[in-house]
């Protein structure tokens, strides 16, 4: 499993942004060119996990709700946040920017894709709403028994940041079972593959969002990634989700 560990002085009690500094992001950039993915182990505490999962009933936090099955997403529901952010949605929003997208321009650079990023996501969001990408993309997602996601991609608009991080709110094994997030490549050149990314309560997970580099002979090709969740066969599952592109 490609995880990034951390510095045993980085204590539980210790704030997100800490925890995010302290990730070994060069092997989070290894991980995310071989694999599509990486593991950022416990980025939050168990009590920062309920918290966020109980704001879930909190409708004044949220712009609006998708009910997955209405659309063919699958099934279950999730709401994104409106703005302003929640102070620890926002934090970590703009935390984990600024670690990512250097890796992103390198990435862009790879495929020839002319858009670069900014150092920070205030930059970036300006970027998206002058392009009429005004509506907040940060969310929370609910699978109940038989809930799932199916594989997707999650863009919205002409300016698309090359990862999204999703973050694990409840514990597998004792709050639910099954429910495992689930990550297919398609590769022109190879067999198409998946895997199942393994994570605990508190873990974050970077993913990226539509394709990645890969080298061959001539340079970097493009290969095509989407993800989504398998069906959860017992108890309730949260996660949070950070997208650092906004919607039209």
């Amino acid at each position: 499993m490609p995880t990034c560990t951390m510095p045993t002085t980085i204590l539980q009690h210790e704030p997100p942004e800490a925890r995010i500094a302290a990730a070994d992001w060069q092997a989070a950039e290894d991980a995310l060119g071989r694999d599509g993915y990486a593991v950022l182990p416990a980025l939050l505490t168990s009590a920062q996990c309920r918290e966020l999962a109980r704001s879930y009933t909190d409708e004044a936090r949220f712009r609006s709700r998708i009910v997955m099955e209405r659309y063919a997403f699958g099934r279950g529901e999730y709401k994104y946040f409106g703005y302003p952010l929640p102070d620890a949605v926002q934090g970590l929003r703009q935390s984990l920017y600024p670690r990512l997208a250097p890796i992103a321009n390198r990435w862009h650079a790879a495929m020839r894709i002319e858009e670069r990023f900014p150092a920070t996501h205030d930059e970036f969001r300006d970027i998206c709403h002058a392009a009429g990408q005004r509506r907040p993309t940060p969310l929370l997602l609910r699978y109940q028994v038989n809930d799932y996601c199916c594989l997707h991609q999650d863009l919205y608009g002409d300016h698309v940041f090359p990862f999204q991080v999703i973050f694990l709110l409840d514990e597998p094994g004792r709050d639910f079972e099954g429910g495992e997030l689930l990550l297919a490549e398609s590769n022109p050149k190879q067999p198409g593959r998946a895997d199942v990314v393994p994570l605990r309560q508190g873990d974050a997970v970077v993913l990226a969002v539509n394709h990645k580099p890969v080298r061959s002979g001539r340079g970097y090709y493009r290969a095509h990634l989407r993800h989504g969740v398998s069906r959860l066969r017992k108890g309730e599952r949260h996660t949070l989700g950070i997208i650092f592109h906004d919607a039209k």
